[in-house]
């Protein structure tokens, strides 16, 4: 972690020592997050929801597309909202202000920051969005040219794997510690 990182843990989550957490981030509960998983808050504040899954090599990144922008308010920083019960898969790579509740990045995929996801999604392994939109609930984007489907349900929250991974990585990682309570 960075001198300049303000990272705030909710009770509960699952933080391992070994991802790169850069900039104001707060994490919330029940929430994982995988070793070499990447967590970067340059241009604003990341603020991740509760049950969230984040995996190994993730990238989540709040940074400014255009370098050299001329700084004229610095009071409105672009602030990036990830809901809860979301899965970021192996490899993902996400910039996107707002992504709601229930979704999935599969592994290798990519969410530019002009695309949002609204709740229920699903976007498929290696699949790459960029385009300047909010995707409707329960969007499936698949295959090698990004296809889409209405899917019937939202995906099945990954709630029994977060449970283990919050008892086993314990085990066999070093974590980032939640601030303590201050007793009464």
């Amino acid at each position: 972690m960075s001198n300049k990182s303000n990272v705030k843990i909710a009770p509960g989550a699952v933080v391992c020592n070994e991802c790169e957490l850069e900039g104001d981030i707060t994490i919330g509960s029940k929430t994982v997050i995988h070793p070499k998983a990447k967590i970067i808050a340059r241009a604003g504040p990341v603020i991740i929801g509760e049950n969230n899954l984040i995996e190994e090599q993730c990238e989540i990144i709040n940074a400014e597309e255009i370098e050299n922008q001329p700084e004229t308010d610095t009071s409105t920083k672009p602030v990036m909202i990830i809901g809860s019960y979301n899965v970021f898969e192996v490899g993902c790579e996400v910039r996107s202000l707002k992504i709601g509740d229930n979704n999935v990045m599969e592994a290798k995929s990519f969410l530019g920051r002009q695309t949002s996801l609204s709740n229920g999604c699903i976007v498929g392994a290696g699949c790459k969005l960029t385009t300047e939109e909010t995707l409707e609930e329960n969007i499936v984007v698949y295959g090698g040219d990004c296809r889409r489907r209405k899917a019937g349900d939202k995906p099945v929250p990954q709630q029994l794997q977060i449970d283990f991974l919050s008892k086993v990585l314990p085990n066999y990682h070093h974590l980032k510690k939640a601030p303590k309570k201050a007793a009464s």
